[in-house]
């Protein structure tokens, strides 16, 4: 599927109280009898083996297939995750006493340390509830990610803000005390179409405001660590894959327009297509999985389709080649592509290079010497020689009012039309249409008239 890390999730309690118990013994417990007879089907050694040797057995297989591993504590009570008031929530909380997190801590990067392939360790995932304090967060990160240095220093040590993972804020004002660990800390945040409630407002739109509103403000909690140079790790974002959720469907184009643009690193919610046990209910569906009920195909393979191009690497502060930018469509995981001297959506592997000086200027396709430019009002989208803006208006392009993405010509009859590609009406012709969901009260949908230019600089 083109992933190469997992973000395998861990309890404290069962490295700090449940570390002898068998994985048969465990199960037996929970009343999974019909697990314990696969596993005796499949994999009978496993149901000998104590947890803890359990799950070096799952990392060191997964190392073994080059994948590389994110150790994250998810919970210190092993339970479904996360509410308010779970117990799990804050330190202090009844089931998350931070001397026993700090045990759990130490074990776990200890026993990994000479696994080259597990490459980092979460602090804890999703801080949230009603304790949750600035200076206890500060008091108790600060000691973890000195205790998992202090144990194994060749991990990356991954770190949640407040509020669900959400809100970094209180950094502006105060950096945590972890110089001489610097290049080893990485920021994590979460992200989903419900995210504070957010749910509504994607349905009820105009998307176009919305996904201002909320890129600005993970901006102002979050992003703002990428703009100052520090490490941000998007270690949950997704959608429910059997593809019935409005709200996640127009999320989704917003959200990877956003880890494009910054080329952040990310992990999807969730690779499992089911559980053993969740909520006491005995092998229950995972919509949000990657996997169907049973493990064995793809629950929706669209949605990996458009994941493609976030697993490439967009930005390389390493390299020397000059930026360029590819014309991506977020809605359709396709990019541009120059095919016999015509504009076509295609898979972003293939994607061609481009141009722009500025907003307002002409977009150049690198190598071809020609510009994208209007014919007219429901016609494809064409290539042109002319490259400059003196006396031409059909090859100029500018971002829309009230728009991060729709690229707008405003031709000399003043009729201004935008990019428009959708995969329903054509495989892969772009349009200039007149643009939608621009104007105050106009709520039609604009997402097959989003497009992004991506800055890149990767050979």
């Amino acid at each position: 599927m083109g992933f190469n890390c997992v973000r395998l999730t861990w309890a404290t309690y069962m490295f700090t109280r449940y570390a002898n118990m068998t994985v048969g013994q465990s199960f037996g417990d929970l009343g999974l009898t019909e697990a314990i007879s696969g596993l005796a089907s499949n994999n009978p050694n496993l149901l000998s083996l104590n947890l803890v040797d359990a799950r070096k057995a799952v990392v060191e297989e997964i190392g073994r297939h080059g994948i590389m591993m994110v150790l994250d504590n998810h919970v210190s009570k092993p339970m479904w995750c996360c509410g308010d008031r779970d117990g799990n929530s804050f330190f202090g909380s009844v089931y998350f006493d931070p001397d026993e997190w700090l045990q759990g801590l130490a074990i776990v990067a200890n026993i990994f340390k000479d696994t080259p392939m597990v490459v980092g360790m979460s602090l804890r995932n999703e801080l949230r509830g009603p304790l949750q304090n600035v200076d206890v967060w500060y008091k108790y990160v600060e000691k973890g990610a000195k205790t998992i240095n202090s144990a194994n220093p060749n991990l990356l040590v991954i770190i949640s803000g407040l509020s669900y993972d959400l809100d970094f804020r209180f950094l502006k004002q105060r950096s945590l005390k972890l110089k001489t660990m610097k290049k080893k800390v990485v920021y994590e945040t979460h992200r989903y179409a419900f995210t504070e409630g957010q749910s509504k407002a994607w349905v009820a739109g105009p998307l176009n405001k919305v996904c201002h509103d909320i890129t600005r403000e993970m901006e102002e909690k979050e992003g703002f660590l990428v703009r100052g140079g520090n490490p941000l790790f998007v270690s949950e974002f997704g959608i429910n894959q059997m593809g019935n959720s409005e709200a996640d469907n127009r999320h989704l184009p917003c959200m990877l327009s956003y880890l494009a643009d910054l080329d952040l690193d990310w992990s999807v919610w969730a690779l499992q297509g089911s559980y053993y046990l969740r909520d006491r209910h005995h092998g229950p569906d995972e919509t949000y999985g990657m996997f169907t009920a049973n493990w064995t195909a793809l629950r929706n393979p669209n949605f990996l389709s458009k994941l493609q191009f976030l697993q490439q690497k967009l930005q390389d502060p390493k390299s020397s080649e000059p930026t360029y930018h590819i014309l991506y469509h977020p809605l359709s995981g396709r990019c541009a592509r120059v095919i016999d001297d015509q504009i076509h959506m295609s898979d972003c592997l293939g994607a061609s290079r481009c141009i722009q000086e500025a907003d307002g200027k002409p977009i150049q396709m690198i190598g071809s010497l020609k510009c994208l430019a209007v014919v007219g009002e429901d016609l494809p989208l064409t290539l042109s020689t002319i490259c400059n803006n003196d006396g031409q208006s059909n090859n100029t392009w500018s971002l829309a009012s009230n728009s991060m993405f729709q690229l707008a010509n405003r031709g000399d009859n003043g009729l201004v039309l935008c990019l428009d590609f959708d995969s329903s009406y054509s495989s892969s012709t772009i349009l200039t249409r007149k643009c939608v969901g621009l104007e105050e009260g106009d709520m039609r949908n604009p997402q097959t008239q989003w497009f992004k230019l991506i800055a890149s600089n990767t050979k």
